[in-house]
């Protein structure tokens, strides 16, 4: 009888593992070798530990340089990831890039647009962007879920207010169409939106609570830091947002260090999701 019961808690226990879905967004900082000793070749194996102590089911990266993402990949094999470089939808620039377990999710489906006027074309920007910006869109298939969902990333102009804030109409706008026109699954946004909640980006992304926050309404832990731990207060502009459809359980900013230094100038923001098995 005892067994037979440590036979069925066992199986509760992997039921609820697998409706857990745990989602990273992580600037990682591109590699600058201005940087000095934060440069990339002294903070790989950092983030990398970062990611692999978290172990998240997907990560929405920002500022990846090509090299970096390969770097990565090297390291935590059972991560995949999809994107393009922002200045040539090749490989050229930074990449707003997905990270996800490939044992776990199929790829179903991946686009990129770029946060202009123009979002087919590559490179494009518009309004006041001091640089090109561009959003990560993938469509996945969580096997044991044996459900669909779509995770957007992406990384905000740091200069242009007008920018920032016709990004955020215009992803908002990409989800509600989502949602209402063609695919109608839950969906998942990460990034490094250069915003703060009381700013009018932020505002747009969340009009009519089609996108959900994540982080708690009374939590106003920073998330822009720098590298050196205590140089500055730390500013709460990298967000995860979700549709209804997701049960949020867990959310967390993580402050890692080594009692010096973060391994990236933001922290990594972690939520932690259930989706039912039926529709």
């Amino acid at each position: 009888m005892r067994k037979l019961i440590l036979f069925l808690l066992i199986g509760i226990c992997q039921v609820a593992d697998a409706q857990s879905v745990k989602v990273m967004s992580y600037n990682i900082r591109f590699d600058n070798p201005n940087d000095g000793e934060n440069a990339w070749p002294n903070r790989i194996q950092k983030v990398a530990h970062v990611i692999q102590k978290y172990d998240p089911d997907l990560i929405g990266i920002q500022e990846a340089l090509h090299h970096q993402l390969e770097d990565l990949i090297r390291i935590l094999p059972d991560y995949t990831y999809v994107g393009v470089g922002r200045d040539d939808g090749k490989q050229l620039g930074e990449y707003s890039a997905i990270l996800y377990k490939n044992n776990r999710f199929g790829l179903l489906a991946k686009e990129t647009r770029w946060l202009s006027e123009t979002p087919e074309v590559p490179g494009s920007k518009s309004w006041d962007a001091a640089i090109t910006r561009l959003v990560t869109i993938a469509r996945f298939y969580d096997k044991p879920l044996k459900r669909e969902f779509v995770l957007l990333n992406t990384h905000f102009d740091h200069v242009g207010k007008e920018a920032r804030l016709m990004s955020g109409v215009m992803l908002q706008s990409i989800v509600q169409n989502m949602q209402t026109n063609t695919l109608n699954l839950p969906i998942i946004l990460t990034g490094d939106f250069n915003c703060d909640r009381a700013e009018a980006p932020y505002e747009a992304l969340v009009k009519d609570n089609l996108l959900i926050d994540t982080k708690p309404a009374n939590d106003n832990t920073g998330t822009f830091c720098d590298f050196a731990v205590g140089s500055m207060e730390c500013r709460p502009i990298d967000f995860i947002f979700h549709t209804k459809e997701w049960i949020l359980r867990n959310y967390k900013v993580a402050q890692d260090n080594d009692g010096k230094y973060y391994p990236s100038d933001h922290l990594p923001v972690l939520a932690e999701f259930e989706l039912s098995l039926e529709r």
